[in-house]
Parts: structure tokens; sequence; C-alpha cells
């Protein structure tokens, strides 16, 4: 896939090539794909190892110098020793890290073209399969967009299921309350026939205009007596 990509940078960006200093061939993508770090990066670490590792010595070689200058019965003060070691270490630091550092880009022009370099023709396991069957950049890139769409659209079709799933418990809801309730009025239309009270509806009508009656009257009550209060 990194090849692929590599080859479509080089397409697109031919005209810009000589103003990105980050184009495709210096990026060197595939051969991260396959070593899991650019050279780039392994010539830093070999860099920070060799100065690392120079700064150790030096400071050893200082000690050892200034301990063999005392011992020698010089006239000359410690302090006076340790500065002069500390700024002789310095200089040779100075000019080992100015020699190393142009090997170190002879040396990252030999492995970059010599050793951490994939041939043209050469792929990986993992890109065999895009080379037996060959798709377009921007074919691929509709892919992934059609994949992004329908995977929203999965996600609008699950909120829209538990939407519909909730509304339906509050539907079974209702609908126990109303069962409930007609099971009350079945049982008080049995109740009212067994005690031969004559018609249940009409006689449930009149309870009904009743208690209306009832809640107007108990309403003026109300009323007139929070009038009483005030006066």
């Amino acid at each position: 896939m990194a090849r692929e990509t590599e080859s479509f940078m080089k397409t697109v960006g031919a005209d810009e090539e000589e103003s990105d200093r980050f184009c495709s061939s210096t990026l060197k993508l595939y051969e991260t794909q396959f070593f899991s770090f650019t050279p780039q990066t392994c010539m830093i670490r070999i860099y920070s190892s060799f100065h690392e590792s120079l700064c150790d010595i030096l400071a050893l070689v200082e000690k050892v110098c200034v301990r063999e200058l005392g011992k020698s019965g010089t006239d000359v003060p410690e302090e006076l020793l340790r500065s002069r070691a500390r700024e002789c270490t310095r200089q040779l630091q100075q000019f080992l890290e100015k020699r190393f550092k142009q090997l170190s880009e002879r040396m990252e022009a030999l492995l970059m073209s010599r050793c951490f370099t994939i041939p043209p023709n050469v792929l990986l396991p993992e890109d065999q399969p895009h080379e037996k069957y060959p798709q377009d950049v921007q074919e691929v890139l509709k892919l992934e967009s059609s994949l992004t769409d329908l995977h929203r659209a999965y996600e609008a079709e699950v909120c829209a299921r538990q939407a519909l799933l909730a509304e339906l418990e509050e539907q079974r809801e209702v609908q126990q309350q109303l069962d409930d309730i007609l099971a009350w009025v079945r049982e008080t239309q049995a109740a009212w026939a067994k005690e031969g009270n004559g018609n249940f509806q009409e006689s449930f009508r009149l309870v009904m205009q009743s208690v209306k009656k009832l809640q107007r009257a108990v309403n003026e009550v109300l009323v007139h007596s929070k009038n009483i209060e005030l006066c």
C-alpha cells in the first residue's frame, strides 16, 4: 500500500518536487513499512549513541589524566589541572564529533543507497494482492469514503432502533394500564349487574354527572371561603 501511495505522490507532486523537501523519495515510505523505522531515524539513533558513549569515555579520561598528573609531583594546583583537562577534553570532543558527523553523512548515504532501499520490482507479502488486483488510489479513497458513510448510516440505524425499542416499551406500559382499566370496568359491570341495579352504562353516566356537579360545588365553596378570609 505504501508503494502505491509513493508512486501516486510522485505522479501528483512532480511539479512541486523541487520546493518540497519532504517528498516521497526522501520519506521512503515503503522502506519504513518494511523496516518499521526510517533510515534517518536509524542514523539519528547511531549518532545519539556515539555522542553518549563519547561523553562517558571523555569524562573518564579526564578524571584519569587529572589523577595521574597529580601523582607526578607537579606544583600546579588541582583546580587548574581540572580546568585545563576539561578544556582539552572539550576541544577533543568537538574534534571527534566533527569528524564523526562527516563520517555519519557518508554512512547515511551508503546505508540509504545500499542497505535501506527496496528495489522497485520487490513487493512485500502484504502488498502482493495489490499487484494481482491493482486498484487506482482514487478508487481506494472512494471505497474508504463509502465505508465511512456506511458506518455512519449503521450508527444512525442503531440509534433509530434503540429509539423504537424505547417507544415500544412505553406503548407496552400504556397498554398494560389500559388492560387494567378495562378489567376494572368489567368487574364493576359484573358487580353492578349482580346487585340488580339496572343498566350499568346509564348509571355510570349519572354518577359521572353527579361527580362533576360535586366538583363544581367544592370549587364554589373554596372560592367563597377565600373571599371570606380576605374580608
